[in-house]
């Protein structure tokens, strides 16, 4: 037995000679309470002496002189074909692992909306209305927390089109249409009717016979219409005492009562009662989609303020007697008077921003000062575009063609959508949408956001309604939304796959090949009778 002081002392990489012993005393190393040091030098020791004995020479030429199969030296035609194949299926396999390796992929989760673009959502839209007059059409939203606003006009713009949802000219101004009006206090006087009743078999007649036509068209149920008689045939009676109808001829005070006279007031695209409109010859301009040419007076309705508008636009006659267009440059008339709608239709477009809470969008015939007949008004209407949320551009869609199956399938799907009443549901129909949003955003593994969106489904109605029918919009907003996550794909697992491409193609060639030469070998032995 050896002691351990003398296995301590050796010095195992001076002393060749010990290589031996030391070898020996490693096999024995367990046997003793050795280091980890000391055992390590054991083994290395142990190892060194192997390697040193060991003979490559012998090796390679064993190597060198065993035989290679014949089937890997000699060239046939079975052979470069399928080399040709197996090559085209390395390239075939890459090109699909490359195109794996290029496509995103994808992980949707639904999450609390985290929104960080405030407490209120931006609302687009562009509808258009064929049978509401930009000269009534408002906008008004409301919510859930007590939020109404009636008649918004800051962001909101008007334009004229007719039933063919064509424009047929600018931007309607409203000016001061709305604004509270003065009705006078003669309602307690005798009221005599000064004023000429016109019907739809004379009404051309004295649009052509007088230069100056001014007309209150009415309806005899109507509170603003009872209110503006008194004073509407006190001025009347005024005006034709100053002008003569016989002596003078320029003007005359008439009235239209759209109870008898529908069509003649549909004509003229009459939608709020009283309307007062002002014809002057040769410029009421009419084509086959009867558009007109004229004026609505929307200013006080007292005797004085009426007979203020009339003279203005009289005496200018004396002046330029053949230039009777609308060319009144009075103050009075540039406040007071505002060129009437063309035709009875609208668009209505424009934005606004909204809580992001349940909500209503309306669009209604409004004002301060007109009578409507519900049961006349249309509220048919095509949606142009609706959206929520910052708008994003088709060419921002473009650049983003891998998201299509995500987002830009619902965020406008009510867009050119038809909701007509050809009269067959009946009056009083209010057509009502009911949109219910969820936002969607995409963002990249590591955090950062590519796009957002607010689609919505939407589901639409009509219903009969006893008050003015509307189109109304309700909106409400998930408190959820949907989080898609692109994930990027390891580089190293794609060269992963193309080494066991690469790896397995060959494999599978070389099998083959060797079958195919194996089995002409023997086919060739049985042409020539061997006997194997």
């Amino acid at each position: 037995m050896v002691s351990t002081s003398k296995i301590k002392s050796v010095d195992f990489y001076s002393d060749p000679e010990v290589v031996g012993f030391a070898s020996r005393v490693c096999a024995l190393s367990l046997s003793f309470d050795l280091s980890d040091i000391e055992l390590f030098r054991c083994y290395f020791l142990g190892f060194k002496m192997i390697v040193s004995h060991f003979d490559f020479g012998i090796v390679a030429k064993r190597v060198a002189s065993k035989k290679i199969p014949r089937d890997l030296t000699e060239a046939s035609l079975s052979g470069a074909g399928l080399s040709i194949i197996a090559a085209l299926s390395m390239i075939f396999l890459f090109g699909m692992e490359l195109n794996n390796y290029l496509a995103v992929s994808t992980s949707t989760s639904v999450i609390v909306d985290r929104s960080a673009d405030g407490d209120f959502l931006r609302l687009d839209f562009n509808i258009s209305f064929p049978s509401l007059s930009c000269e009534f059409a408002s906008v008004d939203v409301s919510d859930v927390l007590g939020t109404n606003r009636l008649n918004v006009t800051k962001t909101i713009r008007k334009f004229s089109i007719d039933s063919n949802m064509r424009p047929t000219g600018s931007e309607f101004h409203a000016g001061e249409v709305l604004s509270l009006i003065n009705h006078g206090d003669e309602t307690g006087e005798e009221i005599v009717e000064d004023s000429v009743p016109l019907t739809g078999r004379n009404f051309d007649t004295f649009t052509h016979q007088f230069p100056i036509l001014v007309v209150n068209f009415y309806a005899p149920w109507c509170y603003w219409c009872n209110l503006l008689k008194p004073s509407w045939e006190k001025a009347a009676k005024q005006i034709k005492e100053r002008y003569d109808p016989e002596m003078d001829g320029r003007v005359i005070l008439a009235k239209v009562d759209c109870t008898q006279e529908g069509d003649l007031c549909r004509r003229n695209h009459i939608q709020g009662y009283p309307s007062i409109r002002i014809f002057r010859k040769g410029s009421d301009l009419k084509d086959d989609n009867a558009h007109h040419d004229h004026e609505s007076y929307y200013g006080d309705r007292d005797t004085e303020s009426l007979v203020k508008m009339v003279v203005s636009l009289v005496e200018p006659i004396h002046l330029e007697p053949h230039n009777l267009a609308l060319e009144d440059k009075s103050d009075n008339s540039s406040r007071t008077l505002k060129k009437a709608p063309s035709t009875g239709g609208c668009r209505v477009e424009g934005y606004m921003r909204v809580k992001k809470v349940p909500g209503n969008l309306m669009v209604s015939a409004r004002s301060g000062s007109h009578s409507f007949d519900s049961s006349q008004m249309n509220m048919s209407h095509v949606v142009n575009h609706l959206s929520f949320g910052r708008r994003i551009m088709p060419q921002k869609f473009s650049e983003f063609k891998r998201l299509s199956p995500y987002l830009g399938l619902s965020h406008d799907r009510l867009d050119g959508r038809s909701f007509i009443n050809q009269r067959d549901l009946g009056p009083n129909v209010t057509i009502e949408h009911y949109l219910q949003i969820v936002k969607t955003e995409v963002v990249k593994s590591n955090g950062q956001a590519l796009v957002e969106a607010y689609e919505y489904t939407a589901h639409s109605s009509v219903a009969h309604s006893y008050y003015l029918p509307v189109a109304k919009f309700h909106f409400e907003l998930s408190p959820m939304q949907v989080l898609i996550t692109e994930n990027s794909k390891s580089f190293s697992h794609f060269i992963t796959n193309v080494c066991a491409i690469i790896g397995g193609v060959f494999t599978v060639a070389g099998i083959l090949d060797s079958i195919l030469h194996h089995s002409m070998t023997l086919m060739k032995k049985i042409e020539l009778g061997k006997n194997f």
